[in-house]
């Protein structure tokens, strides 16, 4: 399970480095993140980085250049 995190720094992302930020499970691997995020938006990551706090995993999904995060972004309601 993934869940889209909204914050005002997550959102300059989408803007400016055309980067998903997603909360996800904490025993979840790059690749696994990397393959659900693809089916589920139909996209193409360029790179996956991730960061544990606490007890949350974060994912920051770098999307190729031709699918513009903003558009995946609107669809999900973020902006």
């Amino acid at each position: 399970m993934i869940k889209p995190i909204v914050t005002e720094k997550a959102v300059m992302a989408i803007e400016s480095q055309n980067v998903l930020t997603f909360e996800t499970e904490k025993n979840k691997t790059k690749e696994e993140i990397k393959k659900e995020i693809e089916d589920l938006f139909k996209v193409k990551a360029d790179g996956i980085r991730t960061m544990v706090k606490g007890n949350k995993k974060y994912a920051y999904v770098k999307l190729k250049k031709e699918f513009p995060a903003i558009d995946v972004a609107t669809k999900l309601g973020l902006i």
